[in-house]
């Protein structure tokens, strides 16, 4: 019992990889010592070797049996070993799913998907960037990165979380940021100082900047005299955070339901919503653009942040125009292909 005790306990200390080899090396050479004692019953070494796979997994099909003193007496040694060795592979297995499990966790796991969102700092705000990621890109594969050892979302395969400071660039490269879709930097609501709050987010996105220039990162800043600064670091968009709040709320107050319009825009969940379009060769002038795009049911809202050119439909479509237009799901996709 002492050495069945030891041998096992030097087995678990093993590698994954040594103990695959000894297991595979076991199975290999009790086939061909079954195949040698009983060549008649099993006719090959591969009805040798299906005997073996049967005989430790305790399946038993008796389909093929050892019918000699000697075969039978091989056949107790692998019901000892055999069956011990593969429960061992199970209880590796089963360690290994738990160990990834506690990792991802952890959020000490690499991601190493691609076209990923990156969101940065927990909050309820990255709560609701989620949903609405999902929502816009149901298979979106979505990268957390947050100080907290432990992931906020963990229910959610698709969430993949990083613990860490994301300044840092080995906790950037854990969430594969140079491949990254794209990345929104939320203000760290923890930090009480709001110039604080903003040094911290431009000090991430010139880490980003820095290992990653071609992904379009978007900061939410919390003063706005530090808007400035983010552009000198060449952030592709900020949305200042109280601003928005504040604007919404005084047009609720002033024009009765002209939130509620602002905020179906602003989320894809509910009624129509804002896409981008590609070009029509057809199209000469915004004006053939705005009438065909009214027969589909679609209307033409701007080119990038032009919102002026339904003033201008006499006017030719420039090469590089953006154009973005108001409409449901159903009919964006119809004209989108």
């Amino acid at each position: 019992m002492h050495f069945f005790l030891k041998l096992s306990t030097r087995m678990m200390r093993m590698r994954k990889r040594s103990i695959g080899l000894v297991i595979l090396g076991f199975i290999v050479l009790s086939a061909s010592v079954a195949f040698l004692l009983e060549p008649d019953t099993f006719h090959n070494w591969f009805n040798a070797f299906y005997w073996v796979m049967t005989t430790m997994a305790t399946v038993g099909y008796g389909d093929y049996f050892a019918a000699t003193p000697v075969g039978k007496l091989f056949t107790m040694f692998l019901y000892i070993f055999g069956i011990g060795l593969l429960s061992l592979v199970i209880g590796k297995v089963i360690d290994s799913i738990s160990e990834l499990q506690r990792r991802r966790g952890a959020g000490t796991l690499t991601f190493r998907g691609k076209g990923h969102v990156v969101l940065i700092n927990w909050s309820k705000k990255t709560q609701s960037a989620v949903e609405e990621v999902l929502c816009y890109i149901p298979s979106c594969q979505i990268v957390i990165i947050d100080e907290t050892g432990r992931h906020p979302l963990e229910q959610l395969e698709q969430v993949h979380f990083i613990s860490g400071d994301a300044s840092s660039d080995e906790v950037l490269q854990q969430a594969n940021i140079a491949e990254a879709r794209a990345a929104i930097v939320f203000g760290d609501t923890r930090i009480d100082e709001a110039s604080l709050i903003d040094g911290k987010s431009l000090l991430i996105a010139s880490s980003i900047e820095r290992m990653a220039p071609q992904v379009h990162t978007t900061v939410e800043i919390m003063l706005e005299k530090n808007i400035k600064n983010f552009r000198h670091v060449h952030v592709n968009e900020f949305v200042l955070s109280h601003d928005a709040i504040s604007r919404l709320a005084v047009r609720s107050a002033l024009q009765e339901g002209n939130s509620e319009v602002i905020t179906q825009l602003l989320s894809r969940q509910h009624g129509d919503d804002i896409y981008e379009i590609p070009l029509e060769r057809s199209w000469k002038t915004y004006g053939d653009a705005f009438q065909q795009l009214l027969l589909q049911g679609a209307t033409l809202l701007s080119d990038r942040n032009d919102l002026g050119i339904n003033r201008k439909l006499d006017q030719p479509i420039p090469a590089d125009a953006r154009l973005y237009i108001v409409a449901d799901e159903a009919t964006y996709r119809r004209i989108k292909g």
